[in-house]
């Protein structure tokens, strides 16, 4: 039999899928209801946390694999570093090389331009 006959096989009778497919079918809505019923927030290790809370003997991995495949995720936190914002309003500052960047000689103007610095 060829994959495909087997796989429509499978659809119409699914009592011939495999015990991981069958728990598969079992665990998918308890993992949605979970999230939804946390403001679809929760993330993969929240959500296995609380399916192991209320009684599903279930690995992280196998949380992991059904979120993927439901298409759901949880919300990442944190804020974005911020930007210099330039005033408009202000003068540019003076040019201290006058746009010369040729130098009649190496090493004599310094000149270096940083946008964003990380400081950690």
């Amino acid at each position: 039999m060829t994959t495909f006959h087997d796989d429509l096989t499978k659809r119409a009778d699914p009592s011939r899928l495999s015990r991981r497919a069958k728990r598969d079918v079992e665990l998918k809505p308890e993992i949605e209801t979970v999230y939804e019923e946390n403001l679809s927030v929760y993330g993969v290790r929240k959500v296995w946390h609380q399916m192991r809370r209320e009684g599903f003997d279930i690995a992280r991995c196998i949380v992991v694999r059904l979120m993927k495949e439901i298409g759901i995720e949880g919300v990442i936190g944190g804020k974005k570093p911020r930007r210099t914002i330039p005033d408009k309003a202000l003068p540019c500052p003076l040019d201290g090389v006058n746009r010369q960047f040729h130098a009649p000689v190496p090493n004599v103007p310094w000149i270096s331009d940083f946008t964003y610095v990380a400081t950690r």
